[in-house]
């Protein structure tokens, strides 16, 4: 071989190992989503290609295969060029595989790999050196054993050639057992129209020309058939002559390896499928975030935040001498323990687990199963969506995926509830300005009603009154007294104008706050699981495709 061809030869097999660890990937990832016999058939193929690969390129397993009497045996003596095999009318003659090895030595451990005891060394050969000719047990024997075997072997070797005789050459144990499931291996397979000898020629071309017709029927059209006689020893030389080329080029193994994984990955491409699209459908995201919204008690909490605000702010900005009936009525806030800043409230769910802080906020408690039905349709439309186009088994893994983690679902909507920040205090700085003012209002009303109130006393008793100056023809008192009751009045009614705007605004805060919070559990617990096994599919595909042999 020249050194053209050796590293011709050398990339091919560097890209073949290249192509078994992308197959090894593919069938890693497909575990559980593609039927189990056809990953384990696949992780099969690979494991026995990594170890076909550990040993030397130098060495080319050839097998003969064939069915009883069609004098197998006899053409591998007559190949080795000894009597090697026992050939005789007992029947099966060949019990278990022997192997003839052309060399300066053995390749004991591959034979130990392909587990074949019996070898025999005829030296070396010209053109054959590296040659590790099996001969197999009958693919027809009646002894389990003796089949077990053949179809072990053949799965390993390198090269087949069959060996069939006038009589069976048709028979359907070896055509729909072996040549026809083996089609997309015909570049290394040759198939032997043994015992020549018994037919004419018109007989020899009758039998060889249906034998091809039949080859060719089941996608064996490059598959060479020859004529022999172990006996005469006709074609054996040219059999032999075709060992030697293959021999020679040392391609046989990478070419069946790279056969054996072509096969395996059209049989896990089928199992993935095609491309799919990369997201999910964000218009099922955000129907699932509205349902999970309702269930996590959203809009509940945000008219509770409406209406506790607007109770707030009429307080802190109303008439003091009548605000303070609101502060007997039930804040909506402190029932669902919102009322706490959402530091405390996080600290309050962590101990002991499980919602703690609040009543009333996810799927455990919505009202009736309502809510439950909702976000069970969301979840399902969403992962209908994103398993379109899924092979089944794929499409199953995403809807478990999309359910993976629904038992945790109310928990975790009631810690994002409770620990969402509602920024309740923002937007109040002006409360305290009117209250200052009111305040005042009322301490001018408090002085203004002290001061009529004393000089009735001193008028009662006699004494005159205080001297009061007059404002805008009015008495001093009576406009602080008067005047500071209609200002603040008239004050409290204008702020609740601005408390009923600020109630809506923080109505609206507490509910985006929520939904976002709503939106961190969705993700977490349903899209990325979702995305992640979408992802795996993704991997899978450009993994086998990476396995497939290039155009």
């Amino acid at each position: 071989m020249n050194l053209g061809s050796e590293r011709r030869r050398r990339a091919a097999l560097t890209r073949l190992s290249e192509r078994i660890g992308a197959l090894s990937e593919a069938a890693a990832l497909s575990e559980g989503r593609v039927e189990d016999d056809v990953v384990d058939y696949v992780k099969g193929i690979t494991e026995r290609a990594d170890q076909r690969l550990a040993f030397s390129g130098d060495n080319t397993i050839v097998a003969l295969a064939g069915a009883t009497g069609s004098g197998k045996s006899s053409l591998f003596n007559a190949l080795a060029g000894a009597q090697l095999a026992r050939s005789g009318v007992q029947r099966p003659t060949t019990r278990r595989a022997m192997a003839a090895c052309w060399g300066p030595s053995n390749p004991d451990r591959l034979l130990d790999w392909l587990r074949v005891p019996v070898r025999t060394n005829v030296g070396p050969g010209k053109g054959l050196d590296g040659l590790v000719l099996l001969d197999l047990p009958d693919h027809d024997s009646t002894e389990r054993e003796n089949r077990l075997e053949v179809d072990r072997l053949v799965a390993l070797v390198d090269m087949l050639v069959w060996v069939v005789d006038p009589q069976k050459y048709a028979d359907a144990a070896l055509h729909e057992g072996y040549l026809r499931p083996m089609a997309d291996h015909a570049d290394v397979m040759v198939v032997v129209l043994n015992q020549a000898d018994r037919l004419t020629g018109p007989q020899l071309d009758q039998a060889t020309g249906d034998l091809r017709r039949l080859l060719d029927s089941e996608g064996l059209r490059e598959v060479p058939l020859l004529c022999t006689s172990a006996l005469t020893g006709a074609g054996v030389d040219e059999l032999l002559d075709r060992l030697t080329g293959t021999v020679r080029t040392k391609r046989a193994a990478s070419a069946r390896l790279g056969d054996d994984i072509t096969s395996a990955a059209a049989a896990l491409s089928e199992g993935i499928g095609g491309d799919v699209p990369a997201n999910v459908n964000p218009d099922r995201v955000k129907q699932l975030d509205a349902a999970l919204a309702r269930a996590a008690g959203v809009e509940r909490v945000g008219e509770a935040v409406l209406t506790s605000m607007s109770r707030r702010g009429r307080a802190a900005t109303g008439w003091p001498f009548v605000s303070w009936v609101q502060r007997l009525r039930p804040d909506p806030l402190r029932r669902l323990h919102l009322d706490l800043p959402a530091g405390r409230r996080k600290d309050l769910d962590e101990e002991p687990p499980g919602p703690t802080v609040i009543e009333r906020t996810s799927l455990q408690t919505a009202t009736g199963g309502v809510e439950q039905a909702r976000v069970g349709t969301a979840l399902r439309a969403l992962s209908d969506d994103s398993s379109r186009g899924l092979p089944q088994g794929w499409a199953d893994a995403v809807r478990a995926a999309s359910k993976a983690r629904s038992d945790q679902l109310p928990a975790e909507l009631d810690r994002a509830v409770a620990g969402a920040d509602l920024e309740l205090g923002k937007g109040q700085w002006w409360w305290r300005i009117v209250r200052l003012l009111q305040w005042l209002l009322m301490a001018a009303v408090i002085v203004g009603l002290g001061w009529l109130g004393i000089d009735l006393l001193l008028e009662h008793l006699g004494m005159g009154t205080i001297p009061a100056p007059g404002w805008w023809g009015i008495p001093a008192p009576v406009v602080l007294a008067g005047g500071g009751s209609i200002a603040g009045i008239v004050l409290g009614v204008l702020a609740r104008f601005g408390v009923a705007a600020g109630a809506r605004a923080a109505q609206r805060r507490a509910v985006d706050a929520l939904v976002d919070a709503v939106s961190e559990v969705s993700d977490r617990a349903v899209i990325d699981p979702i995305e992640a096994e979408l992802e795996r599919h993704r991997d899978a595909l450009v993994a086998v495709r990476r396995a497939a042999p290039k155009n």
